[in-house]
């Protein structure tokens, strides 16, 4: 058992040995949000202070204590940080949703998604089967 562990700060250390993310997106989401802290898009501290803050706003609007629930409050702390800088503007991240929207389409069911598969900006005729 590590240090963080027995001190009850590892909040998503499960104890049946199941895996801590649930789904691949998670892991990704808050690999993303410590990144950024880590590059000065917004302090440890605003991270820590608008996650808490959007947790406990969803479990007061009823959502319950899942995992989901948690990493929810990940994607929309996320979204809040970034929308406050000016590091990336709107149009950085309307660029960006547009070329995953392509890639998304262009990728064949079942196949990871690749954000190179977006970079063409002629969008495909349907989507890959």
């Amino acid at each position: 058992m590590s240090q963080l562990e027995r001190n009850g700060l590892a909040p998503l250390a499960r104890l049946d040995d199941e895996p801590v993310f649930d789904e691949p997106w998670q892991a990704q989401a808050l690999g993303l949000a410590f990144v950024l802290a880590e590059r000065g898009v917004y302090s440890p501290a605003d991270w820590s202070r608008t996650l808490g803050a959007t947790h406990r706003k969803l479990l007061s609007k009823g959502s319950t204590d899942t995992p989901n629930t948690y990493y929810e409050a990940v994607v929309r702390a996320l979204e809040q940080l970034i929308g406050e800088t000016d590091t990336f503007s709107g149009e950085m991240i309307e660029d960006r949703v547009q070329t995953w929207r392509r890639a998304y389409l262009n990728t064949p069911h079942g196949k990871p998604v690749m954000l190179s598969a977006g970079q063409s900006r002629t969008p495909p005729e349907k989507p890959i089967d």
